[in-house]
Order: structure tokens, then sequence, then C-alpha cells
């Protein structure tokens, strides 16, 4: 039997804070890192500088972040009866786009 939109979105919402919990540790690892080294990592032709990194890692995390916050709307809509409706036009959202990217406010069109 297929998940309704509240346990797909609450799956979602768990693998998110998931990714959030994991990228935090990488954070901090980087950051770590970085205050042990004292390496002048802006010059190092070996790769990617710890600053890069860094800024890598936490764009990443607010990437998950905003998602999380989109996954809590989603659910706030599930609960409010509004989910699967286009927030523009007022049309029910494909089941295909739902499942592609379950937190969707829109149709395709919008």
């Amino acid at each position: 039997m297929p998940a309704g939109p509240r346990e797909t979105l609450l799956r979602a919402r768990e693998d998110a804070a998931a990714q959030i919990a994991a990228l935090h540790r990488d954070l901090d690892g980087v950051i770590d890192a970085s205050r042990s080294s004292n390496a002048d990592d802006e010059h190092d032709p070996e790769g990617a500088t710890i600053a890069f990194e860094r800024a890598q890692v936490a764009a990443l995390l607010d990437a998950a972040r905003r998602r999380l916050a989109e996954l809590d709307a989603a659910l706030e809509r599930v609960e409010a009866g509004t989910f699967g409706r286009c927030e523009v036009c007022g049309q029910p959202i494909p089941a295909e786009r739902l499942e592609i990217r379950p937190f969707a406010r829109t149709c395709v069109g919008h």
C-alpha cells in the first residue's frame, strides 16, 4: 500500500534532519582541522583550501536547512488540508511532481 503524503513527508523530513546532523559534524571537523593546522592552505597547490571546504559544507548545510523548512511547511499544508493544491491557481499538483518534490507549492505551470 503506498504511503500517504504525511508519511512521505515525515520520511523525507527524517532524511533531511539526518543530513543536517551529518553536515554539522563535517563542518565541525573542517573547523577543528583549520584550528589545529598552521598550514598556509591558501597557497597549497595540493587542492581545495580549508576555507573552500568550509564554504562548500556550509552551503550544503544551508540547502539542507531550506529543504527541512520546506518539508515542515508541506506538513502544515497537509494538516490544513491544502497540500497538493497549487498556491497560485488552486488546481491539483500532479502526483508525479509531488513524487519528485513532495514539498512543491505550485503546479508545473506556476
